[in-house]
């Protein structure tokens, strides 16, 4: 499995305002991720949520994707007081996922309260993504 750091420069677009829900994957638009997560368009990282977060970059035509989905369903389920998971689908949100650079799917974003954003693609176990959880976003 390859975790590649992100390095983050100018790309984006405005905000606008969005709640989640505890214990759930939350579907979210290029303006809540700048929202919720992170401004782009800065050349500094800076994350603007209060707990740990995961950003599935999906397609719905996507069978990895699919297989991918109750993993991160069941994941956030069992992490619900400890992180975040986000989904954005690519075909709808072009412009975020090419800022970010992605070119395969499911490609997943972990994001850390303090450290960089780690970047993982394919599909995984159950296993494979708890141990993705404790390694990155709760060591």
């Amino acid at each position: 499995m390859l975790a590649l750091t992100v390095t983050l420069s100018a790309f984006g677009k405005a905000p606008q305002k969005s709640q989640t829900t505890m214990g759930q994957v939350k579907h979210i638009t290029q303006k809540e991720f700048v929202n919720l997560i992170a401004d782009y368009e800065k050349t500094r990282w800076e994350y603007k949520g209060t707990k740990p977060a995961i950003v599935d970059f999906y397609a719905n035509w996507c069978g990895p994707c699919r297989a991918l989905s109750p993993v991160l369903e069941q994941v956030a389920a069992e992490y619900k007081e400890s992180i975040v998971v986000y989904k954005v689908d690519v075909d709808d949100e072009k412009e975020l996922a090419a800022a970010f650079g992605i070119r395969s799917i499911p490609t997943l974003l972990f994001i850390p309260m303090k450290d960089n954003p780690q970047v993982v693609k394919g599909a995984m176990n159950k296993q494979e993504l708890v141990k993705l959880v404790e390694k990155y976003l709760l060591k």
